[in-house]
């Protein structure tokens, strides 16, 4: 028997006695972003003793949604389980086993919020879907409820556009002739299943995975949406200011072209650009530059040739 034929998904459902929407809260999607998980148990313990109580609606929490990444304390176990999130009728790797367990749970709700942390230090972020569309890579009607609960979590830096800048970076690589829809579904993750399945669902980066902050932030975050969708019957917190949100889009995504090409500092995270600003060189001296203003997003400077590099996020006053 292998370790992870040993291991096996949990999920708790509390339900109040009135009427209201159904949240589910996933931890430790990655097994090294470990503030969800605290947050989790700790609402949980408070749950049970008697300290809080679900009024209404119901609420499921997976404290551990990636049991194999979790256990050895790595991002993931045998693959990343955040994409390509999809059922399997012939699963063949663990993180295929944990969809086929995990999909049709999300499936069962109205709401998502997904909790994670982030490798290098910074200040926490929530990731939105698309505004309302009827496009084919990311139909959505329920953008004005996700932005809602998105200002309760307690964090005022908001980024979207994600499926659509990876969709954009799919169909360059992939060039004409190519099954662009399949190459797509790379991308899905599990608030683009939740978006897919009649939902609404919001990613929450808590911090640094070691800031000892992170739970806390995942925690407020967490009573926050109980209280703001109404299922513990207490008064919501006061959304956060609009004025002092910072709204991001992500509208490219620069690919490492050959191993060679090489950043020009260290860059981190919504690091701010200018245009025209040196970012890296191609292996054979190329400039890379910055093609607007805006913020550099999930730089790898360990990437492989062909994958993606680093993203440009810009500022977006309408969301």
């Amino acid at each position: 028997m292998s370790a992870s034929s040993a291991l096996h998904f949990t999920s708790v459902n509390y339900s109040g006695q009135g009427q209201g929407p159904r949240l589910i809260v996933l931890g430790a999607v990655h097994g090294n972003e470990t503030c969800g998980t605290q947050a989790i148990r700790r609402l949980m313990a408070e749950l049970d003793g008697g300290a809080l109580s679900i009024a209404a609606g119901s609420l499921t929490l997976v404290p551990v949604a990636n049991p194999l990444a979790y256990a050895r304390g790595e991002r993931i176990g045998e693959r990343n389980l955040n994409r390509n999130l999809f059922p399997s009728e012939a699963p063949g790797d663990f993180e295929d086993r944990v969809a086929n367990w995990l999909c049709p749970l999300l499936a069962r709700h109205d709401v998502l919020l997904d909790l994670h942390s982030f490798n290098a230090p910074g200040e926490p972020f929530v990731m939105l879907g698309p505004p309302d569309n009827a496009g084919p890579d990311e139909p959505f009607a329920q953008a004005a409820q996700e932005r809602a609960l998105a200002r309760r979590l307690g964090v005022r830096r908001f980024v979207d556009g994600w499926l659509a800048t990876y969709g954009a970076g799919v169909r360059r690589r992939a060039g004409a002739g190519a099954d662009v829809g399949l190459a797509l579904r790379h991308g899905v993750g599990t608030t683009e299943y939740m978006r897919a399945s009649g939902g609404y669902a919001l990613t929450l980066e808590c911090g640094q995975h070691a800031d000892p902050a992170a739970p806390q932030v995942a925690y407020r975050a967490l009573r926050n949406a109980l209280a703001f969708l109404g299922l513990l019957g207490e008064t919501a917190a006061p959304p956060v200011d609009a004025a002092a949100i910072e709204a991001l889009s992500m509208v490219a995504v620069y690919d490492k072209v050959d191993a060679g090409d090489a950043f020009c500092r260290d860059w981190r995270s919504f690091d701010a650009l200018r245009r025209g600003q040196l970012i890296g060189r191609r292996a054979d001296g190329t400039a890379v530059l910055a093609e607007a203003d805006g913020r550099i997003l999930f730089p790898d400077s360990a990437a492989a040739a062909g994958a993606e590099w680093f993203y440009l996020a810009r500022a977006n006053p309408a969301r």
